[in-house]
């Protein structure tokens, strides 16, 4: 019996689904428009839990980036989808709190071979008191940092970091420098796909 390959939702550009793709055949030069999301993970202490890529991986491999990304199943409410990603690449799982915080984020970044994401990505603020077992599979190190510096560098650009997480830490960094306190985003403006 084989493995069940993934599904990424594609989208016009509304954000409405138009279909679905293998998640393995969606990113080269001209990576359709496709639903993501992206996670912030906090402890209690208002610390950032830094992600670095695994080298293997296609799209900005070893490149170090926010918590988690993916891809919302078809069908799969956001903060499920979020739940999932953080056990599968992040073995973190117990007790979380994940909460819509940019809701409209979209972005294209292309790599220098010229591959390219193309996504209309949500991004989540995600509370946790868990323990973190990072699955080599996606994540090569993790890094527990306070927020506030590491914002800082990268809006200085002193902090080198994936083209996505520094066009949102731009966006978070507008909603106040204690991420505990950020505003919980409207759930009226996901994209269609997500509504």
């Amino acid at each position: 019996m084989g493995l069940v390959s993934e599904e990424v939702v594609l989208l016009d550009e509304s954000g409405a689904a138009v279909g679905t793709a293998p998640k393995a055949e969606v990113h080269h030069r001209e990576t359709p428009l496709h639903l993501a999301f992206s996670s912030y993970v906090f402890n209690q202490r208002g610390e950032f839990l830094l992600t670095q890529r695994a080298a293997h991986k296609k799209t900005w491999p070893a490149v170090w980036t926010n918590s988690c990304c993916g891809h919302p199943a078809p069908g799969e409410p956001p903060a499920t989808a979020v739940a999932r990603r953080l056990a599968d690449e992040l073995g973190l799982i117990g007790s979380t709190k994940i909460d819509l915080v940019l809701p409209r984020f979209r972005y294209r970044a292309e790599m220098d071979n010229g591959v390219v994401e193309n996504e209309i990505c949500p991004v989540f603020r995600v509370v946790t008191d868990g323990m973190v077992a990072p699955n080599a599979e996606e994540v090569d190190a993790v890094e527990w940092v306070p927020w506030q510096p590491f914002a800082e560098a990268v809006l200085a650009g002193t902090r080198p970091i994936s083209p996505w997480c520094a066009l949102q830490v731009r966006e978070l960094a507008a909603l106040g420098p204690d991420p505990l306190a950020w505003p919980a985003g409207d759930e009226a403006e996901l994209p269609p796909a997500l509504r």
